[in-house]
């Protein structure tokens, strides 16, 4: 008898970069609308919908790139807490609830100690509508692309 392949899975990717724990949250919770410039082909725009940047509550929509294809989604701000560097995301609409029940991303920057730079954490909890639906690894794999082009754009900021 063949294991059913489970509609629910987990995420995770460490992404090591050279910008501090704060700056970078401060980007991904703050200044959102710099992604624009900051991962040039990746990011289309980015409207704030409800709330305000980065806070508890707020629905931003992101046009993007995802596997060569235009892509839009709506997210809501889940959780935000700037003493862990940590921001939590809930996709509402969009091109990923095609494939998607439910899509959670969470980030969370630590700083490396005694070193300079920081780890960002990506951790996604997604459950698919069929098994064959969609393909996390790829938007984990874009995460990571983003947040190594952040990087480059808070280094150069300075």
């Amino acid at each position: 008898m063949a294991e059913a392949t489970s509609l629910v899975g987990k995420l995770e990717a460490d992404v090591e970069i050279k910008a501090s724990a704060g700056k970078f949250h401060d980007m991904f919770a703050g200044r959102q609308g710099e992604w624009l410039k900051a991962t040039p082909g990746k990011i289309k725009s980015c409207e704030l919908l409800e709330g305000d940047w980065g806070k508890l509550g707020s629905v931003v929509i992101w046009n993007y790139v995802h596997d060569g294809e235009a892509a839009m989604t709506k997210k809501r701000v889940e959780a935000v807490d700037p003493e862990k560097n940590l921001i939590k995301f809930r996709v509402i609409e969009g091109d990923m609830m095609k494939d998607f029940k439910s899509f959670v991303s969470t980030i969370q920057v630590i700083s490396k100690h005694g070193e300079p730079g920081s780890v960002v954490k990506w951790h996604m909890e997604y459950e698919k509508i069929i098994v064959d639906a969609g393909h996390p690894e790829t938007i984990l794999q874009l995460a990571v692309e983003i947040s190594k082009d952040i990087d480059e754009y808070l280094l150069a900021e300075e």
